[in-house]
């Protein structure tokens, strides 16, 4: 898919065609009436924006919005869906800058010399204090969206070891060398999400999968078997009747499942809801990938963002 990088779409990761890349993000909160985004006075330009930076080297994108977040609010974020893709040229050449809806959850704001202000205010107010047109854009898609009620980060179990040459119950089977660094890897990933609840289909690789984001973050892995392969083959409406369950629960869930249950998921809710961006007929699913799926007050799908990879 080419073209701008919007919360329906499939890949992440596509359209990085750029020569300066940067991340940010609409950082938000709730307000009595509604929620209030975070806008950031720069001194250098006299400007008005949404926080963002550049990406550092070694760094996904991901990570970059987090982290720019931080050090220009001073508010922890936890990643929702992505919005949009922002390009212009700058005297470096081309830039690219993705944001993403983000939920603060605390913090404190220190002036300092790249922000000297931080301003919490209502949709209306940002779009008439925005400097530039293509934040109102951002803006424009984050209101049509609007916060997510809840998101389940949908993840494909790592790499695992041969199935040949594993004389044991494939249940049994664990993950390979690389899919244990997979699971490492996820684990700082999925962290950025901010997770309240982890699931695992029954297999062994898929709970591997999720053990060090577990770790990281001090909680349990529920055991989900109607959402393993052999389970839901038998029975498809009702591992996605609890699927859905999964997605009603308020907050974030990560849930690590396997190849041949989740494209039938996310078709399945993408064509429900009338997705663009998402062919229910060629979901990918590689292994160590995470589908990011957003989820109104209606239950409904609204955005889903690939991850391909365990990196970002």
């Amino acid at each position: 898919m080419s073209g701008p990088a919007h919360a329906d779409r499939r890949d992440s990761t596509a359209g990085l065609d750029a020569d300066v890349l940067a991340a940010g993000a609409v950082l938000w909160r709730h307000g009595t009436q509604g929620p209030e985004l975070a806008l950031v006075h720069r001194p250098r330009y006299d400007d008005w924006s949404f926080p963002k930076g550049k990406v550092d080297p070694g760094e996904t994108m991901p990570f970059t919005a987090v982290r720019e977040v931080a050090e220009e609010t001073g508010q922890t974020a936890r990643l929702g869906p992505v919005l949009d893709d922002v390009r212009y040229t700058v005297p470096e050449g081309r830039k690219l800058v993705r944001y993403w809806a983000a939920e603060a959850l605390g913090g404190e704001f220190v002036p300092g010399d790249e922000t000297d202000e931080l301003r919490w205010v209502d949709p209306a107010h940002a779009a008439e204090m925005l400097s530039y047109r293509h934040d109102v854009a951002v803006l424009e898609r984050f209101t049509s969206l609007g916060p997510p009620a809840s998101m389940v980060l949908l993840v494909r179990h790592a790499k695992a070891g041969s199935r040949h040459q594993w004389d044991g119950h494939d249940m049994l089977r664990p993950v390979s060398e690389t899919g244990r660094e997979q699971a490492r890897q996820l684990a700082r990933l999925l962290a950025l999400f901010g997770p309240d609840r982890i699931a695992s289909a029954s297999p062994v690789r898929c709970r591997q999968t999720v053990a060090p984001l577990a770790e990281k973050l001090g909680l349990p892995v529920l055991d989900e078997p109607l959402l393993g392969e052999n389970e839901f083959a038998q029975d498809p409406e009702a591992g996605l009747a609890r699927f859905r369950e999964l997605a009603a629960e308020p907050g974030v869930t990560v849930m690590c499942s396997q190849g041949g249950v989740i494209p039938h998921i996310v078709g399945t809710l993408a064509a429900a809801a009338g997705l663009p961006g998402v062919d229910p007929d060629d979901v990918p699913a590689r292994k160590g990938s995470t589908w990011a799926l957003a989820f109104g007050e209606d239950k409904t799908l609204r955005a889903a963002d690939y991850y391909p990879r365990p990196t970002g």
